[in-house]
């Protein structure tokens, strides 16, 4: 999945700089000009940087330039300086600054450049990760054959912000910062260290980058703490991920403001649903409580259900300042120890939480079924309904199970329904992925006590269900409306790429799995099957993480176009708007039409889309950090012993292995592997030992030791426990 290169070495040179014929030496004289467009050199700077040290070579380079400049190939200046004549493209893109020696610019769409664009560090001009730059695009590729280039400018800074640890010395300090991809250490100066001790971790602000100077300078402007301790960790990550620390004043005013009590007059505009039998279902430890079910047999024998949605949109009006925060932050985002709600808590767990024995205003999704579960008509509405009982997950599973218990019977029924409901999705082309979980067992310090796997049972399958048929039913009923000619918003997920596909496809085949992708094969169903059969092996997590990968991204967007992953032709999020944002723009939307309203102009809805779908990948990383400083931090304090491991990744400098008890993955570095020297094969992604030729492949079964643990940097470093489990690699 990485990207095209191609290694050939430039050809027609030998060794001693000798280069064979007049054809060669043109081509390359043409090749470094063209390379170094806007630049001048005269034939004896070109021998220099062609490395030409043949007497021969050395006095043909000035007849050559001559006469590439009488053809109109190259430019001469009266003082015998040569240059490009061709023009050069210009683009603006993201960059991806993968090591300190070079990066590379993503070009935006427009640009239809298939490949990223590569430039040294040296040619950056101070350019940082996820910055939006314009470069210049050399004439001519590379020794790398690959399209080079060079930064012109900054358009746009990602941030200038970082999380770092402090070293203090007796004239200046410097801030190594924690984010991978940022290259250079930040200069401060004594008067702008805030305070900060020699090794606490800081939040730094860039406050300059002049032009020729390695460093940018930078002032401290919140001091974290002690590195190492859990409190400091965790707001590092808050950060360094531009995540809140609190909300403003006025939004907390603004949200005090609104009344507990809800007026007559409006129940009496909504459809009256207080006296039906309705309960909420959620993870034990949840506080904001976004949705409701009811249930009822209807006197025609048919079911009714009821997906009842928290009517934040009531309470949360355009223009306010609480519109304005929701927007900004967008989601709410689950670190390893504590929410950070999109809304103030008292809307996210109070006005708009359905909490149990007390009336709530809801916009509603409500079915007329029977008992195979097919939908017969429905409606959708704004509603007042009341929560007579506020179920954990593990509570209704229980009464399941037990077959006792407060709405057992309708919880079984309702269940019975989602299975079918579930069935019918995947017989229609769903991708089964169930991803592993792992939660953590924290005491009052934030200290990892133990790990657990989280299990999905019928009850989360059954709330999930009813979802996702709320969402498809609001999507395809705006979409019928005017065959897709509304402004509505989607969530869309493409099909997948076919070069990607066939990446992991041989990557399973590492594994031992085999996946038909061929023209008329089912993908989704090659998936399943696939998911299938590594149910409960060692391979799932990573085989599933990395099926996930090679999918396109799920993203908001006003176009109307289908989610491949749910077999769903239209799908959009309408169940949780106390914690997503594009679930406020629906509920805003759909009642807009509800009311006959007309369509709205696109594009100022697609922009919320996209800026949606950033904050939901910001909020995704910042939870997987999260993550994995507790899975560092966890191992750093685990027992120390040999575990079992699975292989997940092999490349030149290491060989990635997921601990299987833990879900934890480390590194055994190739640098700490004695007992032979190993080379990388690429192409079959292996390391081989070059005298004992031992083989550390894909999806091998491994034991390995923790060695070290950095928080700072959130890695594992392992090693092979002993030699005689790889003396069985051969």
């Amino acid at each position: 999945m990485g990207r095209k290169s191609n290694k050939n070495s430039p050809q027609g040179k030998k060794k001693g700089g000798k280069i064979t014929d007049s054809a060669q030496l043109t081509r390359k004289i043409l090749n470094f000009l063209d390379n170094h467009f806007g630049e001048e050199f005269n034939a004896k700077q070109i021998i220099k940087k062609l490395e030409i040290r043949d007497s021969l070579t050395k006095g043909t380079v000035d007849t050559v330039l001559h006469k590439l400049a009488a053809a109109g190939n190259i430019s001469k200046s009266p003082r015998n300086y040569f240059s490009s004549v061709k023009d050069p493209e210009f683009i603006e893109g993201e960059v991806d600054y993968v090591n300190p020696r070079f990066a590379y610019v993503v070009p935006d769409a427009k640009h239809n450049l298939e490949e990223d664009i590569q430039v040294k560090a040296a040619d950056m001009k101070n350019a940082l990760d996820g910055d939006r730059v314009r470069i210049m695009v050399y004439p001519s590729k590379g020794r790398s054959g690959r399209l080079e280039g060079k930064v012109l400018e900054v358009v746009e800074r990602d941030r200038d912000e970082f999380v770092g640890r402090v070293e203090i010395s007796p004239r200046f300090a410097f801030v190594v910062p924690d984010f991978k991809k940022m290259h250079q250490d930040i200069f401060v100066h004594k008067g702008d260290l805030g305070g900060a001790e020699h090794n606490q971790k800081v939040v730094v602000k860039m406050t300059e980058w002049r032009d020729g100077d390695k460093n940018p300078t930078g002032k401290i402007t919140r001091v974290l703490g002690k590195a190492g301790e859990h409190e400091v960790e965790i707001h590092s990550i808050m950060a360094e991920f531009g995540l809140p620390f609190g909300y403003p004043k006025e939004v907390e005013e603004e949200a005090n403001e609104i009344p507990e009590a809800i007026p007559e007059q409006e129940i009496s505009k909504r459809r009256d649903m207080r006296d039906i039998p309705t309960f909420t279902i959620d993870p034990s430890d949840a506080k904001d409580f976004d949705d409701a079910i009811s249930y009822r047999r209807l006197e025609n024998g048919n079911l009714e259900i009821g997906v009842h949605i928290a009517d934040v949109t009531h309470f949360v009006k355009p223009k306010t300042m609480l519109e304005k925060e929701a927007y900004h932050r967008a989601t709410s985002v689950y670190l390893v120890d504590r929410t950070i709600p999109m809304l103030p808590e008292r809307l996210s767990n109070g006005l708009c939480s359905l909490r149990p024995n007390e009336d709530k205003l809801t916009f509603s999704c409500v079915f007329e079924m029977d008992e195979n579960a097919d939908v017969l008509n429905h409606w959708i509405g704004r509603t007042v309904t009341h929560s007579d009982r506020r179920f954990a997950y593990e509570e209704a599973q229980e009464c399941i199970d037990k077959q006792e218990g407060d709405f057992y019977s309708e919880l079984t029924l309702l269940n019975n329904l989602a299975k079918k409901i579930r069935k019918r999705r995947f017989d229609k082309g769903a991708v089964n992925f169930e991803t592993v979980e792992v939660k953590f067992k924290l005491d009052e310090k934030g200290t990892p006590l133990g790990l657990m796997i989280k299990e999905r049972k019928d009850i989360h399958k059954l709330i999930e269900e009813f979802m996702l048929l709320a969402n498809r039913t609001v999507a395809e009923f705006i979409f019928n409306k005017n065959k897709g000619a509304d402004t509505f918003v989607y969530r869309i997920h493409d099909h997948p790429d076919s070069e990607r596909l066939e990446t992991f496809s041989n990557f399973a085949k590492k594994f031992g799995h085999e996946i038909e992708i061929g023209e008329g094969v089912r993908i989704s169903k090659a998936l399943n099957k696939l998911m299938d059969e590594i149910a409960g092996k060692p391979e799932q997590n990573v085989l599933e993480q990395l099926a996930i990968r090679s999918m396109a991204k799920a993203k908001y967007t006003t176009e109307p176009k289908g989610h491949f992953g749910l077999a769903f032709k239209h799908y959009t999020h309408f169940t949780s708007p106390i914690r997503r944002y594009p679930d406020m723009m629906v509920h805003r939307l759909l009642q807009h039409y509800l009311e006959g309203g007309k369509s709205p102009e696109a594009d100022p809805w697609e922009e919320k889309c996209l800026h949606s779908s950033e904050r939901e990948k910001r909020a995704a990383d910042s939870e997987r950090a999260s993550i994995k400083y507790k899975q560092v931090e966890f191992m750093a304090l685990a027992e120390d012993k040999d575990y079992e491991g699975i292989v997940t990744g092999v490349t030149e400098w290491g060989v990635f292995v997921e601990i299987t008890e833990t879900k934890c993955e480390g590194m055994v570095r190739v640098t700490d592997m004695k007992d032979d020297y190993y080379e990388f094969d690429e192409k079959n992604m292996r390391l081989i030992g070059t005298r004992n030729k031992k083989m550390i492949t894909l999806g091998e079964k491994v034991i390995v030791r923790v060695v070290n643990t950095d928080i700072d940097r959130r890695t594992i470093d392992l090693e092979f426990a002993d030699n005689e489990s790889k003396d069985k690699r051969k």
